[in-house]
């Protein structure tokens, strides 16, 4: 799922050097694939897919979607791929939460979360330690996407050889009306759909405003396998942080963290805010997904799959208001500033709400990536 969500990030400074791409075009792309996971968390929601099959069919998609943009230089082939990917991998994320984290309560495992959603951080690194590899190399953007595609093979086909079954997480795959909601999990739907724009401008352009600031792959390139990393890391630090501290205090910490993220290279664009941007938005992106997901689970009951799929879905619609806003202002010397200024005072605006409710919501956060 790291792949298939993030690869276009760090690739997009290759793709602009030999495809000329353009930023507005590289924000169509974006908003492609998050279309394609607002898409796939609605399907989520609304069919309640079994949990290993979403996973399994999920992960080769992800594959197949990730080969083919290597294959051909069609924008609207590029557009059709990265939003199969997009549904994909929205299908990942719910079917591995639904399947996997019930498994771990059941157990008294649930600091072992941490493992399991420090995947997505990994592939994001991976992703982006090859991106770095075939800047330095002279790759083409088309021989990295073939790359990264090959690789995502090798967990899709572990997933469909392993034994495994459905019945182990002891979830059933039940289905309920979108009005049957309760007003907790709305409530916390709605939260994360601001939490998906505050992030997306730093976990869509970060390595290309890294690369305007230094056109220099073996230096601008570090900047996304600092973020997966980061991420993965602090995936299994926050696991343990969640036994003792309750999932919407760290919903809110984490979003200020977030926060100071998005606005340190709106301050001025150098190595330094670049550094605390990737490591404030991938120290926290993760950790709001992991406390969402044991919220989904628990307020959606025998639906796990459907409230995942919602929550999702809130994150889909607010990530997608991201590019779109980067690309209104593309053509400006304000293409990063103002939407990362409006993103944070969106994160701003919803911990207050996360505050207000507190009382009668009191482990309102949200999940998806």
């Amino acid at each position: 799922m790291g792949i298939g969500r993030f690869s276009l990030t760090p690739i997009m400074p290759l793709m602009q050097g030999d495809s000329h791409l353009t930023l507005a075009q590289g924000s169509w792309l974006a908003t492609s694939n998050y279309l394609g996971y607002l898409a796939g968390a609605l399907i989520c929601a609304a069919l309640a897919p079994r949990p290993l099959s979403a996973t399994r069919w999920g992960l080769a998609s992800v594959a197949v979607s990730t080969l083919t943009m290597g294959l051909t230089h069609s924008f609207a082939l590029w557009f059709a791929f990265r939003f199969a990917g997009g549904i994909a991998s929205a299908f990942v994320l719910v079917g591995v939460s639904a399947w996997a984290m019930p498994i771990l309560v059941r157990g008294n495992r649930e600091q072992w979360s941490g493992g399991i959603f420090s995947g997505v951080g990994i592939g994001v690194a991976v992703a982006g330690l090859v991106s770095l590899a075939a800047g330095v190399e002279t790759w083409s953007s088309q021989t990295t996407w073939v790359v990264l595609g090959i690789m995502a093979f090798g967990p899709a086909i572990l997933v469909w050889l392993l034994p495994i079954s459905d019945k182990l997480a002891g979830v059933p795959a039940a289905s309920r009306p979108f009005g049957t909601f309760s007003r907790s999990l709305l409530i916390a739907a709605g939260c994360y759909g601001a939490f998906g724009y505050g992030y997306i401008i730093p976990a869509t352009f970060l390595p290309a405003l890294a690369r305007n600031y230094v056109n220099d792959p073996a230096v601008f390139g570090w900047v996304w396998p600092l973020f997966g990393t980061t991420a993965a890391v602090s995936t299994l630090v926050a696991a343990r942080l969640l036994g003792r501290v309750s999932p919407q205090r760290v919903w809110r910490g984490a979003q200020y963290v977030l926060a100071a993220g998005v606005i340190a290279p709106v301050l001025t664009v150098n190595a330094v805010t670049l550094l605390i941007a990737a490591f404030c938005a991938g120290g926290s992106f993760m950790v709001i997904t992991m406390a969402g997901i044991r919220e989904a689970l628990r307020l959606g009951g025998a639906s796990a799959a459907q409230a995942v799929g919602l929550m999702t879905a809130g994150f889909g619609i607010g990530q997608i208001a991201g590019p779109l806003m980067v690309g209104y202002f593309a053509e400006s010397h304000n293409a990063f500033a103002w939407p990362s200024l409006i993103a944070v005072s969106v994160l701003i605006l919803s911990n207050v709400v996360l505050y207000v409710v507190r009382d009668d919501v009191r482990q309102v956060v949200g999940a998806g990536v």
